[in-house]
């Protein structure tokens, strides 16, 4: 069993390389998708976002799935409770990094993503 982190600023092909998986693909931008398919993105719910797609990993590993989850994850921590599930289900745990730059499908500023990449860490 694997649990796949693919990590990287936005619009660096992270979903499009997950999608490659035979695994269940989580990502935060997920649960802004309503019923119609329809992207709507609010701020406010980013932690339950973030909650979300570590409940969802959590089941998928409890059923002996691979999971791939793919966020920016700019920060080491931001990946903590992810290892921790890797250790508690025994899953083998693989972190990628996407460095292309296709742009961002939702219109994130330039400034935030040069932000967000002033804040990387290897």
């Amino acid at each position: 069993m694997k649990l796949i982190l693919i990590r990287g600023l936005p619009g660096s092909g992270k979903s499009t390389k997950a999608k490659t998986y035979d695994a269940l693909h989580v990502e935060a931008d997920m649960y802004y998708v309503n019923e119609q398919g329809d992207y709507y993105f609010d701020p406010r719910q980013l932690q339950q976002a973030h909650e979300w797609c570590q409940n969802t990993t959590e089941n998928g590993l409890k059923q002996g799935l691979d999971v791939v989850v793919s966020n920016t994850f700019i920060k080491h921590w931001e990946m903590k409770a992810y290892r921790q599930l890797a250790r508690k289900y025994k899953a083998d745990l693989i972190i990628e990094v996407c460095r292309e730059q296709f742009g961002s499908i939702h219109d994130i500023e330039p400034s935030v993503i040069k932000r967000m990449a002033k804040d990387w860490q290897e």
